[in-house]
């Protein structure tokens, strides 16, 4: 289906612009992924620092027959035209975030896009004038929902990630 003002499609949803300030992911039917549990993950993280894209509200709109997740909008800036000093600052910055949302109980899963999806490696963290942030929590784990164990592997694999993003976002 077509929307107006579309913004970015991923696997299971599509993100609409509503304003100049706000964005709306659309729940259309079975989508594979749950509004609910999404917000309540993103609100989560907005309580420890301002890493994730802003939770707003949701709603409904009923010309799109479609529940929306509204978030932020996020501009995002090109990191290439900034000197390696100056990303190196923005990177040691998003790492601590990362590590305080880690120590918090929350993990966001999706840094490094897998290769069989379309879209860049990192389409997830995005550089605006306030930094890097992250958007698309849909995947991302709370540990009291998935216990230490399951929590501790998905550190270890998004601690990979981050590493490798270190690399692209500082050497690209």
């Amino acid at each position: 289906m077509k929307y107006p003002r579309k913004l970015s499609a991923g696997a299971n949803n599509t993100v609409i612009v509503l304003s100049e300030t706000e964005v709306a992911k659309l729940f259309i039917g079975d989508t594979r992924s749950d509004i609910g549990s999404e917000s309540e993950k993103m609100q989560y993280a907005n309580k420890i620092n301002d890493l994730v894209v802003k939770f707003i509200r949701l709603d409904f709109d009923d010309s799109l027959q479609a529940e929306l997740l509204v978030m932020e909008r996020i501009n995002p800036i090109e990191f290439r035209a900034y000197e390696v000093e100056i990303r190196e600052l923005w990177f040691d910055v998003f790492e601590d975030e990362l590590n305080k949302l880690h120590h918090a109980g929350f993990v966001h899963r999706d840094l490094k896009r897998p290769a069989n999806l379309g879209g860049m490696a990192f389409d997830n963290i995005l550089l605006t004038q306030s930094g890097l942030r992250l958007i698309d929590v849909g995947i991302s784990a709370l540990r009291k929902q998935v216990g230490e164990k399951i929590f501790e592997k998905y550190i270890e694999i998004e601690n990979k990630e981050i590493a490798e993003f270190r690399e692209y976002f500082l050497n690209r």
